[in-house]
């Protein structure tokens, strides 16, 4: 989630139709590797990645300097069918805890990632009581994730905003066909979903 200082190196990637090599620059202390992929002949430039996955776009043969990042992509989201105990929504009353090992992995994965994420908390439940009282318990759900993914070293402030949705489903939370709408587990879920940087 946050850069990585590590030796910086960089390196061109001829394309696969010539053979590869590798011009290497000095190497200095506290910065990334950095690796070079594209045609110099395209007018756009060159594609320019990290080893971690970081991308910018500069015309050839120059190196990755105060350039805007290539088109992001953004993790898949994270289904996560938590099974709370009925009108309840806190840590200790989800039935099924096991599940929290995929949340672990991904906050895992999260907190690896060089770029910075930003993340959306949302929680459904299915059609079983009022509109009102499910919008309220579906938000409950998904801020006790938010406070949960915080407490395994999040930072407050890539989880920008927490969100319950009720029985209805945003386009961008589709993630399949789930059943019927009344008394349906399928339904019951928080998701957390990556949004793409500003202008992507």
């Amino acid at each position: 989630m946050r850069h990585l200082n590590t030796l910086r190196t960089l390196a061109l990637a001829i394309p696969a139709a010539t053979a590869l090599s590798f011009n290497a620059v000095a190497q200095e202390p506290d910065v990334s590797y950095w690796y070079a992929a594209g045609d110099p002949t395209v007018p756009d430039g060159q594609l320019w990645s990290t080893g971690y996955g970081e991308c910018w776009q500069s015309a050839y043969p120059d190196g990755p300097t105060n350039l805007p990042p290539c088109q992001v992509e953004v993790r898949a989201p994270l289904v996560l069918q938590l099974n709370f105990a009925l009108d309840r929504y806190g840590l200790n009353d989800i039935l099924n805890p096991e599940v929290l090992t995929e949340l672990d992995q991904y906050i895992q994965e999260v907190k690896e990632s060089p770029r910075e994420e930003h993340l959306v908390v949302g929680g459904f439940t299915d059609k079983l009581g009022s509109w009102e009282h499910n919008l309220v318990l579906s938000e409950n759900r998904a801020d006790t994730i938010r406070n949960y993914m915080i407490d395994q070293g999040i930072p407050s402030q890539d989880i920008t905003k927490v969100k319950g949705f009720g029985w209805d489903v945003p386009t961008e939370f589709q993630t399949g066909d789930l059943g019927p709408l009344e008394n349906n587990p399928l339904r019951r879920r928080v998701v957390v979903l990556e949004v793409p940087p500003l202008g992507k």
